[in-house]
């Protein structure tokens, strides 16, 4: 069999960053898909994902290894990735559009709708949909397609929030760990700063919400869930860091 190309080897890492470490195995419906696309058998696609999981240090941290057969392609991806995230995202977003055809996305809602004034300006919004697109799908697979605190499961209801904010951090901005799936009213007020959560994951409150505490709604959303653990991901677990960076800008005390 022939080398991997360098496009099939990207298409590959995407479906990685998607693909919880218990569903890289060769009867898994989009690994099944990709190797139909790409001429690979499924079998030799989950091996690649495996062969990822050994270079990823995030699932090192919870004591997954993946085989020990990386090859020099692997890595020079794995690295090419690691160092130019942002490039790279969109890249294996247009192949998929290439191979699957475009699909609508609500991460596309997050762009401006004004028309683009010039190609400079246009390619950068599809650039930018492209790679809220990766983020989109890398965050909401990784947590079920369910919002982490109240488990709501319809997707067109749920948001790919980052903890650090997408114009903050051009570094964060694709990073899979930089991600929460949040139901729109939950992603509103984490965005806002009205809730926050601690080192463990815990939801916790901030003044404004506490204050309206009495309110029945409020009670209903917010307070009676106040300490609860999030719904941890299978996959891409929040790093404690940005997190902690969240609390710090918001003057959360924890």
């Amino acid at each position: 069999m022939a080398l991997w190309t360098r496009d099939q080897l990207l298409l590959a890492l995407n479906l990685y960053f998607q693909t919880p470490f218990g569903k890289q195995d060769s009867k898994h419906s989009p690994i099944i898909a990709l190797a139909e696309e790409i001429g690979r058998t499924p079998s030799a696609v989950s091996m690649k994902l495996n062969n990822f999981t050994s270079l990823d240090p995030s699932e090192k941290e919870r004591g997954v290894t993946g085989l020990s057969g990386a090859s020099k392609l692997d890595r020079q991806m794995w690295n090419e990735f690691s160092e130019n995230r942002n490039e790279l995202a969109a890249e294996s977003e247009k192949l998929l559009e290439e191979l699957f055809g475009a699909e609508a996305d609500e991460s596309e809602k997050e762009i401006a709708t004004t028309p683009p004034s010039g190609p400079t300006e246009k390619s950068g919004i599809q650039k930018t949909r492209l790679q809220q697109r990766f983020f989109r799908r890398v965050v909401l697979s990784s947590y079920g397609n369910r919002c982490c605190i109240s488990g709501l499961p319809v997707p067109a209801l749920l948001r790919a929030s980052h903890i650090v904010p997408w114009a903050e951090s051009e570094e964060q901005r694709l990073n899979p760990r930089n991600g929460l799936c949040l139901a729109s009213t939950y992603d509103a007020a984490f965005d806002r700063g009205l809730i926050s959560f601690d080192q463990e994951f815990r939801l916790i409150l901030g003044e404004t919400i506490k204050e309206k505490n009495d309110d029945e709604e409020i009670e209903r959303v917010f307070v009676r869930l106040e300490g609860k653990t999030i719904i941890a991901p299978a996959k891409n677990l929040p790093q404690v860091e940005l997190m902690a960076n969240h609390r710090e800008k918001w003057g959360y005390a924890v």
